[in-house]
């Protein structure tokens, strides 16, 4: 429970001596057995404070300890993948005076950033990227002459990542002198247990064996058939006690697997590897939530919580009542996908590791014949979804709109080529809020709209949500439906699926002078502006096809035509309405809102729409300030007809 979290901050002699990483290296294993302590407890407490990704960190505790303890940081590179991973390396490397502002604006990101610290070697968001970023960063080092270490982090399932398969393939053809370890957390691939696996693990990273290993193949390789056999034999005694043939058939030293709680045996095991040449991977076996036993217990449920917030105290306790809220969009989306596969039995859910964040838990418990987790192979999905469709199957694909621009190639070439019946719920579309850029959806109405084949559309709430779905699954082609994080304005939702005409939009409000044209879940937005201003707000419903006749009608009838998306004004709706404005000759003047053409830093989303005018009064500012140009300048449509 949140409630067994500490809400002081511990005790910590040691870690308060800590400035850097580098302050690690005159430690003895007696104090750095004392500071992974102090950092497990002092984690605690500030996840607590903040929120934040949690689990990963606790897992990787001693791991962190004991890489600043052994490598030259920052001058060493350390490449962390899976970036939730690294609040205890910010917290060694400087920032634990930040740690109160994690994920908050101009805070600490949630994730790695070059721009935040030299320690931060690479930017990370997306999963399975560490080795490929960590290969480059050996080659470099290798070409420019440079004695240095690189050392690649990977754990919580991105090692099932596509890209960490295509870069491991070729560290072992180009054989940079680089360091692989496997945070094995039991959300990536399984292990070995019992004493003999340590054992052996023990043997193969001492220096004795690596020594006799390294000689007796410069003897043996001049006799073949006694190499032969001595190489068959010692993958054989790996082969029954770890994973490790793969790696070492792929060109990598295995080590592995060990206990990553074990701070002494980590100690050695680096110390022994730190200058061997060659591509190495040291496998390691870790606790996902290590130490806080919630955490141990649900290591998916607490994989990231919310802050723990301050309970009023006195009268006002009696009195204070949560707030009611609606169900996530992604819920109504599990809900739908439930009701649909009890109606139809050739649907199929398909999600890239999603199963939680995608509402897809209920639907994995009741139809678990129909239900693929491919792990994080977003690629992967796609074409199987596409092969699946070839073949009488109807696939659901639920996925992140950040992490659907990893299968832009599918998308295109497998499926939407060939015109395939695939629906897609694309989940956390627009700003997400604390994640930041790299999570951000802003750009998938853009680079969906140019795909042709393509059905897009952008629900205004929860019920057309699942009124949408519908729809799009009855399309007998590519359909996509987008949908924001978290909660929307609590619309009744119908138990009845009702399919609606696809490309018509619906009047909400009518005014005089402007109409707004709303894309997608800031319509509250935009009533907010219309009510001051008067506006009349049109809710288009769908990006592609578009309801071109109701722009015709709009066109003629006001003076100022404001499109209003949660995706990045390039390419976006409103592009979509101005490439209809010019290809019938209308003219109308227009004011496109949306995501500048800029990254958006992490904080509320609440504020992140405010920084950029997506608000109410944000757009009501946009409006006055367009119609006061507009005035000042602009002819009038009887001087243009003239």
């Amino acid at each position: 429970m949140l409630s067994d979290l500490p809400i002081i901050p511990p005790d910590t002699p040691l870690l308060d001596r800590i400035e850097q990483g580098d302050s690690l290296h005159a430690l003895n294993t007696l104090q750095l057995l004392q500071i992974s302590e102090e950092l497990r407890g002092y984690l605690l407490y500030s996840v607590g404070q903040t929120g934040g990704h949690f689990g990963a960190g606790l897992g990787v505790i001693e791991l962190t300890v004991a890489l600043h303890h052994i490598y030259n940081t920052p001058h060493d590179r350390i490449v962390w993948d899976v970036g939730h991973q690294t609040y205890p390396h910010k917290i060694l490397t400087g920032r634990r005076g930040q740690m109160h502002s994690m994920r908050q604006a101009d805070g600490l990101a949630g994730f790695p950033k070059r721009a935040e610290s030299e320690y931060d070697t690479f930017g990370v968001g997306h999963s399975s990227t560490s080795i490929s970023a960590a290969m480059g960063m050996a080659l470099a080092a290798r070409q420019q002459g440079i004695n240095r270490k690189v050392i690649a982090v990977i754990g919580d399932g991105a090692i099932t990542g596509g890209m960490a398969i295509e870069a491991l393939a070729h560290a072992g053809h180009e054989r940079p002198n680089m360091l692989v370890i496997l945070n094995d957390n039991q959300m990536s691939i399984g292990h070995n247990k019992g004493g003999l696996a340590t054992y052996f693990a023990k043997i193969w990273a001492s220096k004795f064996y690596i020594s006799m290993r390294k000689g007796s193949k410069k003897v043996l390789q001049k006799i073949q058939p006694a190499w032969e056999l001595a190489k068959r034999t010692e993958e054989h005694l790996k082969g029954m006690v770890a994973p490790g043939t793969l790696f070492e058939e792929l060109g990598f030293h295995y080590i592995g697997p060990l206990d990553g709680h074990d701070l002494p045996g980590l100690l050695q095991t680096l110390e022994n590897m730190k200058d061997l040449d060659g591509p190495q991977f040291l496998h390691i076996r870790t606790m996902k939530g290590k130490g806080f036993q919630p955490a141990e217990q649900d290591p998916v449920g607490y994989h990231a919580v919310n802050k723990i917030e301050a309970k009023p105290k006195g009268p006002l306790a009696a009195v204070t009542e949560a707030k009611p809220s609606g169900p996530k969009y992604q819920a109504v989306f599990g809900r739908w996908l439930c009701d649909m596969a009890e109606r139809d039995n050739r649907l199929v859910g398909i999600t890239p590791a999603m199963c939680e964040g995608s509402g897809m838990v209920e639907f994995s418990k009741r139809f678990p014949d129909r239900y693929y987790d491919v792990a994080i192979a977003e690629q992967h999905a796609l074409t199987m979804a596409a092969g699946m469709a070839c073949d009488g199957l109807k696939p659901v694909v639920a996925i992140y709109s950040t992490f659907l621009q990893r299968g832009y190639d599918q998308l295109i070439h497998d499926i939407a080529l060939q015109n395939l019946d695939v629906t897609f719920g694309i989940d956390r579309a627009g700003l997400v809020g604390e994640d930041g850029p790299t999570h951000h959806g802003a750009f998938d109405l853009s680079y969906l709209r140019c795909i042709p084949n393509m059905v897009i559309g952008a629900p205004s709430d929860e019920n057309e949500c699942r009124q949408m779905l519908y729809t799009a699954y009855q399309y007998p082609g590519p359909a996509a439906i987008r949908y924001p994080r978290g909660t929307g304005p609590r619309a009744l939702i119908a138990d009845e699926l009702v399919q609606m005409p696809i490309g018509k939009a619906r009047e909400v409000r009518s005014g005089k002078q402007v109409a707004i044209l709303n894309f997608g879940a800031l319509l509250p937005h935009a009533l907010l502006a219309a009510n001051q201003l008067n506006a009349t707000v049109v809710d288009m419903r769908w990006v592609k096809p578009m309801d071109t006749k109701i722009i015709e009608t709009l066109a003629d009838e006001y003076d100022l035509l404001v499109t209003l998306e949660d995706n990045a004004i390039s390419g976006g709706a409103g592009s979509g309405v101005n490439q209809c404005l010019v290809e019938r000759h209308l003219l109308v003047g227009v004011l496109n809102l949306g995501i500048p053409d800029a990254f958006i830093e992490h904080g509320a989303s609440e504020e992140q729409h405010a920084w950029i005018g997506l608000d109410g009064p944000g757009i009501e500012r946009a409006i006055k300030a367009k119609l006061n140009s507009v005035a000042s300048y602009a002819p009038t449509k009887e001087h243009l007809s003239l």
